[in-house]
């Protein structure tokens, strides 16, 4: 099947369905001896927990992000999979209520949707996320499928990811779309190298400390606590290894952006009690790429969209209810200060 309709993004990923369980169970332990994992929580074995009230929510990268970039004016499609069950047609009709387009969202009847069960502490809005990839883990990659584009955004890829990713590579390569990318963490840790190849490729790199601290470590660029804890060391790394413009975020310590030659941080910018802090970094990444590729912003200006965009969403359940448009964005980054490393 061929398409037409041409997108100025295609995020290639998933999209899921999430339920949301805040409760105030749970204990937070610090466990800073362990880099990539330093705050974990834990439950009673066997017992049972109050949940105050239900939310729901689209989910998964490749919508959030298209939604994030959408409400910026930017033409976003999620190149996606989905079940043809209640809850697929469900994420459809979301979707389309917020005007981003779903004619690459692929429906199959012989699988069930993504769903996500997302437990939130409700001291502080942190979040751990079961999820199923049923549907995602099936995503093809056809080339005739992708065009008509000048940007991917490649997400975590599920199922035989690694074909996957060359698959992208290959069709980037030879119809000249450019690549915005946040890998998965899984994706990281089972074939670093293969992840480090489209880093090598990419125009815009997104992930958060873990991420990036997994990543270095892979490929053995750091040697010592001090420089895995360094993040402008782990911002020159991924630069090195042929990244060209770097953001990475680490939740209430702000983020880090990179052009590959300056380095800057922004803190954070919450105007509101964190409520749930799920899709943060999406829309940071959403609003951090829209001002690089589709706005003339500089890697400074574009750190403030981002910590503006995430700020907002936090607000709210869910990674879309709380996005932001352009003049909505303009006024939250004239109160924002990025400083350079």
């Amino acid at each position: 099947m061929l398409f037409h309709k041409r997108h100025d993004v295609i995020c290639i990923g998933s999209v899921s369905k999430d339920i949301f369980f805040p409760t105030d169970g749970g204990e937070i332990i610090e466990t800073p001896e362990d880099l990539t994992a330093q705050r974990k929580v834990a439950f009673e074995l066997g017992g049972k927990y109050r949940v105050v009230d239900l939310h729901e929510a689209v989910g998964g990268v490749a919508a959030n992000v298209a939604w994030g970039l959408a409400k910026l004016g930017v033409d976003a499609a999620p190149y996606s999979h989905i079940g043809g069950d209640e809850t697929g047609h469900w994420i459809l009709r979301e979707l389309r209520s917020a005007n981003v387009p779903t004619d690459r969202i692929f429906v199959d009847k012989t699988v069930r949707s993504d769903l996500s069960a997302i437990i939130v502490m409700m001291e502080n809005g942190e979040r751990t996320i079961f999820h199923n990839r049923n549907a995602n883990d099936r995503l093809e990659i056809i080339p005739a499928r992708l065009r008509g584009t000048g940007w991917f955004f490649v997400s975590a890829q599920n199922g035989k990811w690694e074909s996957k990713i060359r698959a992208i590579l290959d069709i980037a390569q030879k119809e000249g779309v450019k690549i915005a990318l946040n890998p998965g963490q899984h994706n990281i840790k089972e074939n670093p190298a293969l992840v480090m190849e489209m880093v090598a490729t990419c125009e815009v790199l997104a992930l958060n400390k873990d991420e990036a601290l997994e990543l270095v470590l892979k490929i053995g660029a750091g040697s010592t606590a001090e420089e895995l804890n360094d993040e402008k060391f782990l911002l020159s790394a991924l630069v090195t290894a042929g990244a060209k413009k770097v953001c990475m975020t680490d939740g209430e310590r702000g983020a880090w952006g990179t052009d590959g030659e300056r380095y800057w941080h922004a803190p954070i910018g919450y105007v509101c009690k964190v409520v749930d802090t799920t899709g943060a970094g999406d829309a940071f990444t959403s609003a951090f790429f829209s001002a690089i590729a589709f706005h003339s912003k500089s890697v400074p200006e574009a750190l403030t969209w981002g910590i503006a965009e995430s700020g907002s969403v936090v607000c709210t359940y869910g990674a879309s209810s709380g996005l932001l448009t352009l003049d909505e964005l303009d006024k939250r980054v004239r109160a924002l200060v990025v400083t350079e490393l």
